[in-house]
């Protein structure tokens, strides 16, 4: 269990993959990940970093979903109420509420169709272990960041009384959430629903936290990535795994 509460922060984050045995060498390459099956079965595989649970990465039905892409999964009380909520408020229902022992998870994409996760129960690695492990934030490219910010709050309990409630905060021309100390996601407005290139539609975006960007970059081409996207005076890179699947790194210093 998390060493304290955790509520309407990421908590997790997860992979779909056409081929989990590519995707663990590409990642192995990449992160310098660990690798173990769980309670889920064959088809969804666990990252590790020095024995701690980091990411999970499974085989495309094995989520229900037909894309390769990273989602980013919030801690919530209860599934079934958080489903009901984003409904409620004009978004959709991938997946589930199914089980997933010890919890339940449900995949869910908001208004604007940028898709996240949601997690029921205990967590997968204690909340503050699993950040330290591989430091990871999420960001939200999306049309409106407050219309956006107001779902994902009204959705996941942002900015209420609940106990290890997240803070929002304005700040830089963003929306910045936090638990606690940490700066667990960012909102930026901007993204355009008609674009034809994906990456610029709404979507949350993986961030990981790493010692050499560059090395990063020359693994993922040597494992069938690539470079999508360079911002060398920030120290960070938008990466492409062999599915196309985007996530970032980004240098340590720049956390």
């Amino acid at each position: 269990m998390a060493s304290r509460s955790v509520f309407g922060a990421p908590c997790w984050v997860s992979l779909t993959t056409r081929d989990l045995s590519a995707a663990e060498k590409f990642y192995t390459a990449v992160l310098g990940w660990d690798w173990r099956s769980g309670k889920l079965g064959d088809q969804y595989r666990f990252a590790s970093v020095g024995g701690v649970p980091v990411a999970g990465v499974s085989a495309v039905e094995a989520m229900g979903q037909k894309a390769f892409a990273w989602t980013p999964f919030f801690a919530v009380s209860d599934a079934d109420e958080t489903v009901a909520r984003g409904q409620e408020r004009g978004g959709t229902t991938a997946v589930g509420p199914i089980s997933f022992p010890p919890g339940r998870a449900a995949l869910l994409a908001d208004r604007d169709g940028a898709v996240f996760g949601v997690w029921e129960g205990e967590l997968v690695a204690d909340w503050e272990e699993w950040r330290r492990a591989a430091p990871v934030f999420v960001e939200l490219h999306t049309r409106d960041a407050f219309d956006a910010a107001i779902f994902y709050a009204e959705v996941l309990g942002w900015a209420s009384e609940a106990e290890g409630s997240c803070e929002v905060h304005y700040e830089n021309e963003k929306v910045v959430l936090r638990s606690g100390a940490d700066t667990v996601a960012h909102i930026h407005s901007g993204a355009v629903d008609s674009a034809r290139d994906p990456a610029i539609r709404p979507r949350w975006q993986i961030h990981f936290a790493v010692a050499d960007v560059e090395a990063c970059v020359q693994a993922a081409r040597a494992h069938g990535g690539s470079l999508v996207k360079e911002a060398g005076d920030v120290g960070e890179a938008v990466l492409s795994d062999s599915d196309g699947a985007r996530f970032v790194v980004n240098s340590r210093s720049a956390q």
